[in-house]
């Protein structure tokens, strides 16, 4: 029997705020265990909440971005649950009138376009963190992250595949970091997606039981999560061997598999009511309009400018686009080079390829970009040769060192001189008679071994196109 998977997604980002949502601690990342802490963030008797505007703004960008209207007038409300890194007992968050709603994000995958629609999108306050097996047997609380503000992307259950939701998440992620809303660093949980996901038989209309998976923290545990949870669902209506109910499920890694968490908690469960200690917040048009018209340029505008305008290929501007941080390399490197393919080649071809020796995503990039524009120059005006940009390159992206004085103080300016050049070569092929009757009985592969030859023997700064010419001006003189 044929089975449909049905899912909506519940993505939580943690906005790109200095503060945090109701107090004035710092929100950043990484620091020392309960280092950003007040008592209004503790949980402390009597502290009220003061709302952070920037929070507010970020999550009209957020809606913007994703197509969905602005509340004019939006509350906040009390979510009550216990839980030993929640302080207060209660999560400040949005439930009777959410900032965003009725949006939606148009995804691509290898079926085509389809557009996933969105619910809405509040603002809440994050919980604390436990810290397990610090200590043997124990388990302690950072309330570092108590109160740093998040948006809550909820979708409609659009979702049939795996793919569709990957496809979504990095459309995500594309539309809110270009919008300054959020790095959306899954790695350090300021994106984290839970899925509602059932089963049903296809071509019915009757939705499945639905289990929730909480806290996913990358695309590869999204993706084997909802494969295993689909499967478990399907093998347990084929054959009974376990009754299905709503519930909550944490995913883990190491074994593969889910396991249960908790009952799933309706809305009457965590008792909902108006947070009386915030007034409502009266969103205007003119506010709006200042927030929208402020917005930098998006991914898919991007884009656009970049096959349109600068006569980029379609694999290369997908690519650039793909990461806001390179985006942002290819703008400030061209601020300096102004040749739109080349400053191109050299992210997708060199500076990739270093990143991926460091073992970095390209959202962790950190480079002088003056310095990185300042190699692709030294290369085209022929002050140096391609093989010694790159290793310049690595220097710079390593040691952050001065390119022009590395390869002055180095003597590894590109040695034209034909008359010198015109000597190395001979010399090589005097050397290598075997490898030069090869070329004489028709094997064009052994240019490559000349051309490394002479690189070695002029220490990689020979001018590969001088080369070229004098090398194939003897070989042929040699038939």
């Amino acid at each position: 029997m044929d089975y449909e998977i049905v899912m909506g997604l519940e993505v939580h980002v943690e906005l790109a705020t200095k503060s945090k949502l109701f107090c004035s601690c710092s929100a950043e990342f990484g620091a020392e265990a309960n280092e950003n802490v007040c008592p209004a963030c503790a949980g402390m008797p009597g502290m009220l909440p003061l709302l952070n505007k920037k929070a507010v703004e970020l999550g009209i960008r957020a809606g913007l971005v994703t197509n969905c209207e602005i509340t004019r007038t939006i509350t906040f409300d009390k979510k009550n649950y216990f839980y030993p890194d929640l302080p207060t007992g209660y999560q400040i968050t949005q439930l009777y009138a959410p900032i965003c709603r009725n949006g939606h994000v148009e995804i691509e995958t290898e079926a085509g376009k389809k557009r996933i629609r969105i619910k809405q999108i509040h603002i809440e306050e994050d919980a604390g963190k436990l810290v397990h097996d610090y200590l043997p047997g124990s388990s302690l609380v950072d309330f570092n992250r108590a109160s740093v503000p998040l948006v809550e992307i909820v979708s409609q259950p659009d979702f049939r595949s795996a793919e569709e939701v990957v496809a979504y998440l990095e459309k995500l992620r594309s539309l809110l970091t270009f919008a300054d809303v959020s790095d959306c660093r899954m790695q350090e949980g300021s994106m984290r997606c839970d899925v509602n996901i059932s089963v049903r038989k296809a071509g019915s209309d009757k939705l499945g039981v639905r289990t929730e998976i909480k806290n996913l923290n990358s695309l590869k545990a999204i993706v084997r999560a909802i494969e295993y949870e689909a499967e478990r669902h399907i093998t347990a209506l084929e054959t009974g061997c376990e009754e299905l109910v709503q519930e909550t499920r944490r995913w883990d890694e190491n074994k593969g598999e889910t396991y249960s968490m908790r009952d799933k908690e309706d809305a009457t469960d965590y008792r909902y009511f108006p947070n009386p200690e915030i007034l409502p917040v009266h969103i205007s048009d003119e506010w709006i309009s200042e927030i929208r018209n402020s917005l930098p340029e998006l991914a898919h505008e991007k884009y656009e400018r970049l096959t349109q305008s600068l006569g980029l290929s379609d694999y290369d501007s997908r690519l650039i686009t793909s990461s806001r941080n390179i985006s942002d390399i290819f703008d400030r490197t061209m601020e300096y080079v102004n040749n739109p393919k080349e400053v191109a080649n050299w992210i997708i071809g060199d500076l990739a390829s270093i990143t991926k020796e460091e073992n970095k995503a390209y959202d962790e990039i950190v480079i002088d970009c003056e310095k990185f524009g300042k190699i692709i120059k030294m290369v085209e005006s022929k002050v140096i040769n391609r093989t010694i940009g790159k290793k310049v390159l690595q220097l710079v992206f390593r040691d952050d060192i001065d390119p022009e004085s590395y390869v002055r103080d180095n003597k590894l300016g590109m040695i034209s001189d034909s008359g010198y050049l015109e000597n190395i070569v001979k010399e090589v092929l005097s050397e290598n008679e075997k490898s030069v009757s090869e070329f004489k009985a028709g094997n064009q592969k052994v240019i490559g071994f000349f051309m490394g030859q002479i690189m070695r023997k002029t220490q990689g700064k020979a001018d590969p196109a001088s080369v070229n010419s004098i090398l194939m001006r003897e070989l042929n003189n040699l038939r």
